[in-house]
């Protein structure tokens, strides 16, 4: 698959422009990247190093409004730029790169540890999940994940957690997707319904 990486590389500058392609994503084993993280935003955590797509520019801010602390309003203005990326993405043009490249993505599934099942059924199975996502009414309010250990629960560098449990126990995807705010999480859900409502047209991948 590492040998792919140029067709790979050539293929998405193609369709996304070589301009977006260098400041949203990390093109270097990007098929097993893209594999890993749509398993891993189903489940509790998907690890950042896998993938494909940089993180986003700045830092997660909290604010104290009485004894809660929440996100700051503020944060969503870090996801606007990758969330009008997302959008400006021709949906037809994108999922025919997938379909022919499949056979990539459908090998990286399985020496991932899954022999006899399909990619393409567990991405159906996440998009279901993110469109799923409940929209926030309120603001959300965050916890300091508890630390087991030396290091202090004062350490500035900790994770934050939501303080809704119902919240926190969703899937990392879906926890993503609260984090870009109410609106751009609207906007990501309708690019996730169109995608999915041609994904699973006659001839999707099998």
């Amino acid at each position: 698959l590492a040998q792919a990486d140029a067709k790979v590389r050539a293929a998405l500058v193609d369709l996304l422009g070589r301009e977006p392609v260098q400041n949203f994503l990390q093109i270097d084993d990007f098929v097993r990247h893209v594999v890993a993280t749509v398993d891993n935003l189903g489940r509790s955590h998907a690890a950042p190093r896998l993938w494909p797509v940089n993180p986003m520019p700045g830092r997660f801010t909290v604010e104290q409004v009485g004894d809660g602390t929440f996100a700051a309003k503020g944060n969503v203005e870090r996801y606007a730029a990758f969330v009008a990326f997302i959008e400006g993405i021709d949906t037809k043009r994108a999922l025919a790169l997938y379909r022919r490249g499949y056979p990539l993505f459908q090998q990286a599934y399985e020496e991932l540890g899954y022999p006899g099942r399909y990619f393409n059924d567990r991405l159906v199975e996440v998009l279901d999940l993110l469109i799923a996502t409940p929209v926030p009414t309120a603001p959300l309010e965050l916890k300091l994940t508890e630390v087991k250990g030396p290091i202090p629960s004062t350490s500035p560098w900790l994770r934050y957690e939501f303080a809704d449990p119902a919240l926190e126990a969703l899937a990392s995807g879906q926890k993503m997707m609260l984090r870009v705010g109410p609106a751009q999480l609207q906007q990501l859900r309708a690019k996730l319904i169109e995608v999915r409502s041609q994904l699973v047209k006659p001839g999707a991948p099998r």
